[in-house]
């Protein structure tokens, strides 16, 4: 299916904020709409990083209209900025779900490492203020607890490892960091309650930073009773999905998530 790239202008809350739309070509509106949220530790990474995710292999495959926003990363401004600024693309696609061509029921939220944390965030918020109907959650390895974990402690994984997840975590959170006031908003492994969040669906590798928080997240969830799964696939590499496409296990990481999304739609 063919995909159509539009750069648009929205309102965000520190002024105009750029988001890409991507739609598919030739089909019927209304359709599914994927919030997609990048990867970067929250100090790197672009909205044009969807071009190479899996929001936008869905979007092909099964005709949604992704919107991928170019949220503030943490080196220009700390927490809550890059959270605040995907809740409003959030917001954004409600609100004009209609101009969009999407359909309101069908809103999936995800993203892939500090982006998979950014997209728990945002349902979580969804949640609680019962503006926005979220119907799936997507976040791919989690960057999602500011806290060591067993698997993040002394890990030199690839990509990604501890002293990695220290920079991004202390410049995301500045004077939070090593705190007891960590916003749930901030890092979602700090909420105790997970009822009433949308189903889940995500991956990781068992070597990498993330492999812990991952299983906690959706184990919290599960025992909130909601809908929740997780596929491990061996080895080092973060995001291999995304820097590895060739590999099996990325190809059958792509299947399962396919088939997650196929269930809920």
């Amino acid at each position: 299916m063919n995909m159509k790239t539009e750069k648009k202008w929205i309102k965000g809350p520190a002024g105009r904020m750029k988001v890409l739309v991507l739609r598919p070509e030739g089909v019927s509106y209304p359709l599914p709409g994927i919030l997609w949220l990048h990867g970067g530790g929250y100090m790197v990474g672009m909205a044009s990083m969807v071009h190479m995710s899996v929001g936008k292999m869905l979007a092909k495959k099964y005709g949604a209209v992704v919107v991928s926003p170019a949220y503030r990363l943490a080196w220009r401004a700390p927490y809550p900025a890059a959270f605040d600024d995907c809740y409003a693309a959030l917001r954004y696609m409600w609100e004009n779900a209609e101009a969009l061509g999407i359909d309101r029921t069908k809103i999936t939220v995800g993203g892939e490492s500090a982006g998979g944390g950014l997209a728990a965030a945002v349902c979580l918020k969804a949640r609680d203020e019962g503006e926005v109907s979220v119907a799936m959650q997507l976040p791919l390895y989690p960057m999602i607890d500011c806290e060591d974990t067993e698997s993040s402690r002394n890990n030199h994984g690839r990509v990604w490892n501890t002293r990695r997840n220290h920079w991004g975590w202390k410049n995301y959170l500045r004077g939070l960091y090593g705190t007891e006031r960590v916003p749930t908003y901030a890092s979602a492994a700090r909420e105790t309650d997970f009822s009433g969040l949308p189903p889940c669906y995500t991956f990781v590798s068992d070597g990498e930073p993330f492999y812990a928080e991952t299983l906690a997240y959706v184990r919290h969830l599960q025992e909130a009773g909601v809908e929740a799964s997780v596929d491990v696939y061996h080895g080092r590499t973060h995001a291999f999905d995304m820097l590895c496409p060739w590999l099996a296990k990325s190809k059958e990481a792509k299947r399962k998530v396919c088939e997650a999304y196929e269930s809920r739609y």
